[in-house]
């Protein structure tokens, strides 16, 4: 078997069935095999995969054990040459696993393939490339100099800078959302450390595959949607559970001094306070204007029944997946994108092109009764109902 994706979830049914969809759509033309891990999710999310992916291997953990544990249970039951290590909150094209692998065998020494990720807004998400957090390379992150001196090569490091979002080409560290690595490789680093309990588990997994002396890849050619927050909360929890991460790493990898230690604690704790605040709601512009792409007329009328807003019917029988009209008042406008007959690789593209025209965008998977998407990187998304 080619390739066994492990899909972790917990408590996102509806972004997994997204998800799941689109995978689905993506192995069609490769041996693969698509295992999902819940972690005890109280959400339903067991019995829609049982239910809508009977194919679908799944695991079901009687506790919410964390990402690593979770994953090497998944990783476990693969049988694949690779595995793809997978967020629930993800989509990919339907080319992603044919182009990855097709690059992974070009590959000498391979360590771990990455690719380009966006959020559900469509802007490039730049933790797709990054370096190896060493003293030095955290500082200039807290401290934001790699934003204030973004042409400085040695303060770019943290987000691999030596990359455009655009170029395929070595990297150290790659992002848990998307991760492909041979299964055999992956035993041998012994998979994701499971003294930690999520946040750092790709960062020392990327690490690991460089210590075996493996190369590491962002490739660029395939992107696929985060839509990212979607299995955490950013709380008092999630501030401790990231403080614990970075801890856990630097005293892995890392002999540094007491005073750097105390700074590092001090930066930690600063950095974990505005993730969490960039977690909390902010009032938004409200949408009044949205545009649905569908071949389905009746779709159209039951959404204007729920939206009862201006809702603007592109019919795909007679026009392309062309955004025709400038956003020229600049005011929000919500593209609705029906599954059913847009791909997700259109979808991805769409996304990415109009990402600057004060857009957001829902998708429509096939046969659910839902709209699924999320405005930014930073909050949890959105899932309407629509009826049947």
């Amino acid at each position: 078997m080619q390739l066994s994706v492990i899909i972790l979830n917990y408590n996102v049914q509806y972004f997994l069935e997204l998800c799941l969809l689109s995978v689905q759509s993506a192995v069609e033309n490769i041996d693969a095999e698509i295992i999902v891990v819940d972690n005890n999710s109280p959400d339903g999310s067991c019995a829609m995969v049982r239910e809508r992916f009977p194919h679908v291997k799944l695991i079901e953990n009687k506790q919410n054990s964390g990402f690593p544990k979770g994953n090497n249970i998944g990783v476990a039951e693969a049988i694949g040459e690779y595995i793809c290590i997978l967020n629930p909150d993800t989509v990919v094209a339907e080319d992603t696993f044919i182009k990855v692998l097709a690059f992974a065998k070009k590959q000498k020494n391979l360590g771990i393939i990455g690719v380009k990720l966006i959020d559900g807004a469509g802007n490039f998400l730049p933790e797709s490339k990054r370096g190896v957090p060493t003293p030095w390379v955290a500082f200039t992150k807290i401290t934001a100099l790699y934003k204030l001196f973004p042409k400085v090569v040695c303060f770019g490091k943290y987000y691999a800078s030596h990359l455009t979002k655009n170029q395929t080409g070595q990297v150290e560290i790659l992002v848990g959302a998307f991760m492909v690595v041979q299964r055999q490789l992956y035993k041998d680093i012994g998979g994701f450390d499971e003294d930690c309990f999520m946040y750092s588990d790709d960062i020392d997994l990327s690490f690991m595959a460089l210590k075996k002396g493996k190369n590491n890849f962002y490739f660029h050619e395939t992107t696929v949607i985060h839509f990212k927050g979607e299995s955490t909360i950013k709380d008092e929890t999630y501030m401790k559970r990231f403080q614990e991460a970075m801890n856990f790493f630097y005293k892995k990898h890392f002999k540094v001094s007491m005073l750097f230690s105390i700074f590092m604690k001090l930066g930690i704790l600063f950095f974990s306070f505005v993730k969490m605040f960039q977690g909390k709601s902010k009032i938004k512009n409200e949408i009044e204007h949205f545009v649905l792409f569908s071949k389905d007329k009746n779709l159209a009328n039951r959404l204007n029944t729920v939206i009862k807003k201006n809702l603007d019917f592109r019919d795909l029988n007679a026009e392309k997946l062309v955004f025709l009209e400038s956003n020229a008042n600049n005011s929000p406008v919500e593209i609705i994108l029906d599954a059913h007959f847009v791909t997700f690789k259109e979808c991805i593209g769409f996304m990415e092109l109009q990402k600057n025209n004060n857009c957001t965008f829902k998708i429509i998977p096939k046969n659910t009764d839902f709209l699924i998407g999320s405005d930014n990187s930073i909050e949890r998304g959105t899932v309407i109902k629509i009826g049947v």
